[in-house]
């Protein structure tokens, strides 16, 4: 373990840059980078970023993986900030002057309905006995825009228009740079999307089940920047897009907290499975904190109105201030189902300085976890992961009838007992409001000194005006 922890910091520092000696020094063929742009049937456009950088260096490997020092953490809620995006670019070969990565504007990218970027290590077989290990660093962004609002009603988009940027050239140090555009049709008619410019090749692929096409732009095409000296891909609607009925997935969940007072509480998550005749198992973890106590014999899973066993499960209890519950479920989905899972919980009270700087906005519980490999209705062909890493990385399949799906459902904000914070600050001004008062009247009183002051006679001025007072005859001074 202690060789494998060696090994990923020595990746952590070649990974600043691949023009560094050693391990850092990375051939042509060692970078990968890739753009998927998706219009979303509300009118959004879903974009997203992977960068692939591998490394030929003899890393250690460790013997093996002892999974108990294994640790699993995650971070409810985070306040999005440019310092997140910043590090991240630095990792890249070219960091963010050429390549794809111009495009990652944090104006823009911040400005976003939705938001989301990953950082993956992984070794790789450089051949089929596996003796000599590659590292890959695995980088991506995922960005929703709102272009439906923001473009005064229309629903046309362009990189410009999501980026305020476009490409220029490709990163010199990729082997492939390439930018997906999904023009699939949302239904059997004719094509819904009109591409500018025209694409040089369409790719198909099966993604979660599904038929797509793609208009694919190689930036490494030394025809691309011909007749313009960058490339700003536009999609048209043709025809208005019928909304009425939004596509469905197959598995999707949803995650809400129920209950009334401030002492107990049920969770409650709801998974569907929207197959029309086949039904999977899927993996379900649980991370809550240690200040909502589970009562885990409440533990329920209906599926139809009857009662769901699940396959596996395993259960660590929390800690106080020291670790959270860990549930985690193996659970069997029947074909066209819905499955209710409800534990109740009872909220803790915590000590005074254990409170965030606002406490009466609640506390965020981490989502839940749903891992499936998840049927497809459309056979899929085993597609080589060289040819096409950005489908086969981002959409996993295990063969040819399923898929992999890790899902991640909302954060929960739950309410804990909350002592009113203004009552100390009133006892504290109160109470200096009145030792200020009593302390020093009672203190000046004790320190001042009396003097009695005698009537002295008047000065030269004052006799001169006597005499003349005199004269007048007004009485004296």
């Amino acid at each position: 373990m202690a060789a494998a922890a060696g090994a990923l910091f020595l990746l952590l520092v070649a990974a600043a840059g691949p023009g560094r000696a050693g391990a850092g020094r990375a051939r042509r063929d060692a970078l990968r980078e890739e753009l998927l742009l998706s219009p979303l049937p509300a009118g959004d456009v879903a974009a997203t970023f992977q960068f692939r950088t591998r490394w030929d260096a003899d890393l250690p490997r460790g013997a093996g993986t002892d999974h108990h020092l294994l640790r699993y953490a995650v971070l409810p809620r985070e306040v999005v900030c440019t310092e997140n995006l910043t590090p991240w670019k630095k990792l890249l070969p070219c960091g963010s002057k050429a390549g794809l990565a111009v495009l990652l504007k944090a104006e823009r990218l911040f400005h976003s309905s939705y938001h989301s970027q990953a950082v993956h290590i992984r070794p790789i077989c450089r051949d089929a006995s596996c003796l000599a290990v590659s590292w890959e660093l695995r980088q991506t962004l995922t960005v929703v825009f709102d272009t439906f609002s923001s473009g005064q009603g229309k629903k046309d988009w362009s990189l410009f228009k999501m980026f305020s940027r476009t490409l220029t050239d490709a990163c010199p140090l990729a082997s492939q740079s390439k930018v997906y555009v999904d023009i699939s049709p949302k239904n059997k008619e004719k094509e819904l999307l009109e591409v500018t410019p025209t694409p040089a090749s369409v790719y198909e692929a099966i993604v979660q089940g599904d038929k797509r096409t793609y208009a694919v732009y190689d930036l490494l095409s030394p025809s691309l920047f011909n007749t313009s000296r960058s490339l700003n891909v536009q999609l048209k609607w043709k025809r208005p897009q019928d909304s009425s009925e939004l596509p469905t997935p197959i598995l999707h969940a949803q995650r809400y907290v129920s209950g009334y007072g401030l002492q107990t509480g049920e969770i409650s998550t709801l998974i569907y499975n929207t197959h029309p005749y086949r039904a999977f198992p899927v993996i379900l973890l649980e991370t809550v904190p240690w200040y909502l106590r589970l009562y885990v014999h409440t533990l329920t899973i209906i599926t139809k109105g009857k009662e769901n066993k699940p396959s596996y499960i395993h259960y660590q209890p929390a800690q106080d201030r020291r670790r959270p519950h860990l549930l985690e479920m193996l659970i069997q989905l029947p074909a066209n189902s819905v499955t209710k899972i409800t534990i109740q919980f009872e909220r803790a009270l915590l000590k005074w300085t254990e409170y965030t700087p606002d406490p009466n906005h609640g506390f965020y519980v981490s989502s839940s976890v749903l891992s499936a490999l998840v049927p497809s209705v459309i056979a899929m062909k085993d597609v080589d992961v060289e040819q096409s890493p950005l489908f086969t990385s981002l959409f996993p399949s295990s063969d040819g009838s399923s898929y992999f799906v890790r899902l991640y459902t909302e954060p929960l904000l739950v309410n804990l007992p909350t002592p009113d914070f203004s009552m100390p600050y009133n006892v504290i001004c109160l109470t200096c409001t009145v030792v200020a008062v009593c302390y020093g009247s009672f203190y000046n009183l004790l320190t001042r000194t009396f003097h009695v002051e005698e009537p002295t006679r008047g000065g030269l001025a004052k006799r001169l005006a006597n005499i003349i007072r005199k004269f007048r005859g007004v009485p004296p001074l």
